[in-house]
């Protein structure tokens, strides 16, 4: 949880909301989710959080290589809906939310230690954020997990206390 924004998944119907955005889970025909369901989807971010903060690579490899294997997932080369080739995670029809976003998430950082290694996870600079994010960026400097949010928070502070500044009375 980013303690700037809160909790976004609140119930059943905010992680079916987030499932439908990212098109996984009722979103392909899998049952709306329960209680149950967001109860493990938050446990599993409790998880990714371990594996983020992890200061051994090796730890992150052995944790991602526990989420992919619960449901042993198949990759398969497929059209996106622009008609591109892309790489797919196809799960089974069965998969619960949480154990296709554990497959999902466990083979993103697989690919991301790979090719980026393990000096890109990193926590957000953001002193009110403690947001855990893996630094895509080609040059490997972002400094906040959602900069648009977290950055921006102090970007805007920054700039409001060099205006405060300037604008006190000399002598003061």
């Amino acid at each position: 949880m980013r303690t700037s924004t809160g909790e976004v998944l609140t119930d059943p119907a905010a992680l079916a909301a987030f499932l439908a955005e990212h098109r996984l889970g009722a979103s392909h025909g899998a049952a709306a989710p329960t209680d149950a369901d967001l109860a493990r989807v938050l446990a599993l971010r409790q998880e990714t959080r371990a594996l983020l903060e992890a200061e051994d690579e090796d730890e992150v490899v052995a944790g991602a290589n526990g989420l992919v294997a619960r449901v042993a997932p198949r990759t398969t080369l497929l059209r996106d809906d622009a008609g591109a080739w892309q790489w797919f995670l196809v799960t089974p029809p069965d998969c619960s939310a949480a154990d296709e976003l554990a497959a999902l998430i466990g083979t993103g950082l697989l690919g991301a230690l790979r090719t980026l290694s393990h000096n890109r996870f990193r926590p957000c600079s953001s002193p009110v954020c403690h947001g855990l994010f893996v630094d895509t960026s080609k040059a490997g400097r972002r400094r906040y997990c959602m900069p648009g949010l977290c950055g921006n928070r102090l970007n805007v502070a920054s700039h409001r206390a060099r205006r405060q500044a300037t604008e006190r009375p000399a002598g003061s």
